[in-house]
């Protein structure tokens, strides 16, 4: 789990990112996106997780030559395929009832059908919308090369962590402080940022603040039953 520190995260730029990574911004006063790392394929920097009536669905943004070894500053998004429009009608579906649509889907909406280029400039634009949206300060910057952490002191590793691939994690890093979602009687937690926006509207930061108490109240009852053992 990531602790609270007063170093830098490093992290992988996202899309659409779930709750547990903006969790990250409220733990650390500096971030540091790492844009010259390798892509990684099936991971959250292309794809992002909904609620609808009946599951929860993967949106994912095709990349050109996605298989290829190739930075991740350098991916170009795949508009052959028809996923934008496929993106849209599932959000409207899952969010379309939700209290707070309406104040931010434009924006949303606006941001997606300019049609980046690059994923790079399509998550650092999103990425900057939903700080803002949630109050948050936009604390981050993009890094100028690899960021080799062996050989840098005050830096803390954050790439990969919160992948979708790591099941929900024992120590709590991915527990979501609850509240209330479209659809479903069970809570889910750690959707894209998404959901906890249209659900939640300004109350979104008190859900991650929140959503961070939880979290180190659970390691600190982890730590206190390691030491009584």
């Amino acid at each position: 789990m990531l602790e609270k520190t007063e170093d830098t995260l490093v992290l992988d730029l996202q899309y659409l990112p779930c709750i547990a990574y903006f969790v990250q911004f409220i733990k650390f006063p500096r971030i540091c996106i790492d844009i010259y790392e390798h892509y990684e394929k099936q991971s959250y920097r292309n794809r992002c997780y909904v609620l609808l009536s009946n599951k929860v669905e993967s949106l994912t943004v095709p990349v050109i030559k996605g298989n290829r070894k190739q930075l991740y500053k350098d991916v170009q998004i795949d508009y052959n395929q028809k996923w934008l429009l496929q993106h849209w009608r599932s959000i409207s579906s899952a969010y379309g009832k939700a209290p707070f649509y309406e104040y931010f889907a434009d924006d949303f909406h606006q941001v997606l059908h300019k049609k980046h280029r690059y994923l790079l400039d399509l998550n650092v634009e999103l990425l900057t919308i939903c700080l803002k949206l949630l109050n948050l300060p936009q604390n981050f910057e993009l890094s100028n090369n690899y960021l080799n952490l062996n050989d840098l002191t005050g830096f803390q590793e954050g790439r990969s962590v919160i992948h979708p691939k790591k099941v929900f994690a024992p120590d709590g890093q991915y527990d979501t402080f609850n509240y209330a979602q479209v659809f479903g009687k069970q809570f889910v937690p750690n959707l894209s940022v998404l959901d906890l926006l249209f659900c939640e509207g300004p109350n979104a930061s008190f859900v991650l603040k929140q959503t961070l108490n939880l979290q180190s109240t659970q390691t600190q009852i982890k730590t206190s039953n390691t030491e009584k053992t």
